[in-house]
C-alpha cells in the first residue's frame, strides 16, 4: 500500500437496524475487537477508581452479555466514538448529573442514549400500526425470534437486543434507587411485549387464521403496557442523569405524535438510508468479513444523516 493510501475504515452492514445506526462516525477494526472498559460499580463515596471487594454479579452479567458476538459489537463499540473515548469531558459538557455518576452509568447511557431512542421511534412510529393492521402481524413476529447461529449458540430477538439489554444494563449502572426504578419498569415492559407477543404468533399474511376482536384487543393491551413500561424507565433515567434528553411516549390519539415530539419523516429518511447502506455489502462480502466491510465513513458512503442531531431533534 503506497503511503498516499488513505486509511481503511471499517463499518458493519449485516446487523440490525438500531446496531447499524449506533455508528457515528464510524470506528476502527481494533475499536470494534476491543471491549468497552472497566466497570465502575455504584458506591457511597462515588468514586471511579474504588474497586470492589469481590466479584460483582452486575459486572459478570454485564461481561457475558457482551461476549455474545451479535451483541457484543453492537453494545460494546458501535457508538459515537469521540463520546465513547472521552466520557468525563463528555460528561461535564453534557451537564445534568453525569459528572456525579459512576463513570460506568456515564458510560452506559452514551453509548445505549442513540440506539435506544431509534428503537423508542420504531416502537412509535412502526410497531403501533401495525398493531391495527393484520397483514402485519407476521412483521411483529419477527421481533419476537431468536435466529440460529454458527456454532450452535443463538442470537437474541430483535427485543431483546435492542430493547430488553440495552434497559438491563442501564439499570445495572445507575445508583441504587434509580436502578431499582428502572429495573421494575423494564419488568413491566417485557411483560407487555410478551403479551403482545402471544397475541400476534402465528398469525401472517400468507396462512389464513381467524383473527378475533379479542385478539385485536389483546394486542393493543400488550402495546399499551409496554408503552407504560418504557415511559416509566425514562423517567427514570431521565431522573437519574438529570436530563430531559429521552422523551416518553404520549396515549395513542390525534395529538399523540406532536405531543412526542419527535419527526416521523426524520425517522424514515433513517431507516430508508440504513437499508440502502446494507444492500451495499451484499451477502458473500458481509459473510467473508464477518458482517464487516471496508469502506469509507458510514456517512460519506450511505448518506445516513447525523445520528446527534437525529437524537437532538
Amino acid at each position: 500500500m503506497g503511503a498516499s493510501s488513505a486509511p481503511v475504515r471499517l463499518f458493519v452492514c449485516s446487523l440490525s437496524l438500531s446496531q447499524i445506526l449506533s455508528l457515528a462516525p464510524v470506528v476502527s477494526f481494533s475499536t470494534v475487537a476491543r471491549p468497552s472498559g472497566s466497570s465502575a460499580l455504584w458506591s457511597s463515596n462515588k468514586s471511579d477508581d474504588a474497586a470492589p471487594s469481590s466479584p460483582s454479579p452486575v459486572l459478570s452479567r454485564r461481561q457475558a452479555i457482551l461476549a455474545v458476538p451479535s451483541v457484543g459489537l453492537a453494545l460494546s463499540a458501535l457508538v459515537p466514538a469521540p463520546a465513547y473515548a472521552s466520557t468525563a469531558t463528555t460528561a461535564e459538557n453534557i451537564g445534568g448529573n453525569l459528572p456525579d455518576l459512576p463513570g460506568e452509568a456515564v458510560r452506559s447511557y452514551l453509548q445505549y442514549r442513540i440506539p435506544l431512542a431509534i428503537a423508542i421511534d420504531f416502537f412509535v412510529f412502526e410497531l403501533q400500526d401495525k398493531i391495527e393492521v393484520i397483514d402485519d402481524w407476521g412483521e411483529i413476529n419477527v421481533l419476537f425470534q431468536q435466529s440460529s447461529a454458527n456454532g450452535g449458540m443463538g442470537n437474541p430477538s430483535r427485543v431483546e437486543r435492542e430493547y430488553v439489554n440495552p434497559m438491563r444494563i442501564l439499570g445495572f449502572s445507575m445508583p441504587p434507587d434509580e436502578a431499582e426504578d428502572m429495573q421494575k419498569a423494564q419488568q413491566i415492559f417485557e411483560s407487555g411485549m410478551s403479551k403482545l407477543g402471544k397475541a400476534t404468533k402465528g398469525i401472517r399474511r400468507d396462512i389464513p387464521v381467524e383473527v378475533t376482536d379479542a385478539d385485536i384487543q389483546k394486542a393493543r393491551e400488550g402495546y399499551e403496557k409496554s408503552r407504560i413500561g418504557l415511559n416509566a424507565f425514562i423517567v427514570a433515567l431521565n431522573k437519574a442523569t438529570g436530563l430531559n434528553e429521552m422523551k416518553t411516549i404520549p396515549p395513542r390519539g390525534p395529538k399523540q405524535i406532536a405531543q412526542y415530539g419527535r419527526s416521523r419523516s426524520k425517522y424514515n429518511v433513517l431507516v430508508k438510508k440504513t437499508k440502502l447502506c446494507q444492500n451495499r455489502g451484499g451477502p458473500t462480502l458481509a459473510k467473508t468479513w464477518g458482517g464487516l466491510m471496508v469502506t469509507g465513513y458510514l456517512q460519506d458512503s450511505c448518506g445516513i444523516p447525523d445520528l446527534d442531531l437525529y437524537f437532538l431533534q
